[in-house]
């Protein structure tokens, strides 16, 4: 069973909605004036596009909550499931029950890493595992056994289904961690299928969906040397012992500390007789 991700609904006119809330925050108009020059026409696509742009260039995330996207996944392993429902901020799942669902021989297609593909002999010992596991789940049913105690036999190779909601903040949070190389690389792939949903959809705002070193997120990497330097993306974006570089020269007297007179400066901004 392949992995499947569909995008099935996304809150209608996205771009719009993060508008009014951003503009909502920064004007002294209405919600209801704010919407009603939207509707009119009197803001255009391409102002609200570059409006919203420079609103996310601050960081300013509350407003991304009230965009919100859907998605149906499939054929996922149940080890996959046990981490990804370890998000529990901005987002809903509904998982296929293993409960009420009585799996059937033809459908027990168990997720198999390509690792043990690639060990001999370890792909054939993989598959005998699952089809004694199999049998043994299917007579424990045929002899009365309820599902929800067959189950106790299933392994985290199992499949499973979700129907997910995510508003787009718990998106980027998501995409921050389970696209970076370090992820376990069913949920990075799983992952990455839902930012190329979300791009096609809306690239506007879908191009945010990085790991956490990508230039429109932290903008660094902070795993690991020998993980940085092992990533594809190790050769384009920096590692934070690089950045911390900065505070080395400082220790070294290469660049200018901080006298109390620039201190002051700021201290005292906005407060001067």
């Amino acid at each position: 069973m392949p992995l499947e991700v569909t995008l099935i609904d996304y809150a209608r006119d996205p771009l719009q909605k993060l508008y009014g809330a951003y503009r909502t925050c920064y004007t002294p108009k209405t919600p209801g004036e704010v919407w009603g020059e939207i509707r009119d026409g009197s803001i255009s696509a391409d102002r609200i596009r570059d409006f919203i742009g420079e609103r996310l260039k601050t960081g300013h995330a509350s407003p991304l909550e009230q965009v919100v996207f859907w998605f149906g996944i499939s054929g996922v392993s149940r080890a996959l499931s046990h981490q990804f429902v370890r998000h529990r901020i901005g987002i809903s799942f509904e998982q296929q029950s293993q409960r009420y669902v009585k799996y059937k021989e033809e459908r027990l297609d168990y997720v198999m890493p390509k690792t043990w593909q690639k060990v001999a002999g370890m792909a054939d010992e993989y598959d005998r595992l699952m089809r004694e596991i199999t049998r043994v789940y299917e007579d424990a049913l045929a002899k009365g056994i309820p599902a929800e105690d067959a189950r106790f036999v299933l392994p985290n190779a199992t499949p499973t289904n979700f129907q997910v909601m995510v508003n787009f903040t718990e998106l980027l949070h998501i995409a921050d961690l389970r696209l970076c190389w370090r992820a376990q690389w069913e949920i990075r792939h799983m992952v990455a299928l839902m930012r190329r949903e979300v791009m096609k959809a809306v690239p506007e705002i879908g191009g945010y969906l990085q790991p956490k070193c990508g230039d429109k997120r932290m903008g660094y990497c902070d795993e690991p040397v020998k993980e940085w330097e092992a990533c594809p993306l190790g050769k384009v974006r920096p590692h934070k012992e690089q950045l911390l570089q900065v505070f080395r020269e400082y220790r070294a007297g290469n660049l200018v500390p901080l006298a109390e007179e620039h201190i002051r400066a700021v201290e005292d901004a906005g407060n001067e007789e």
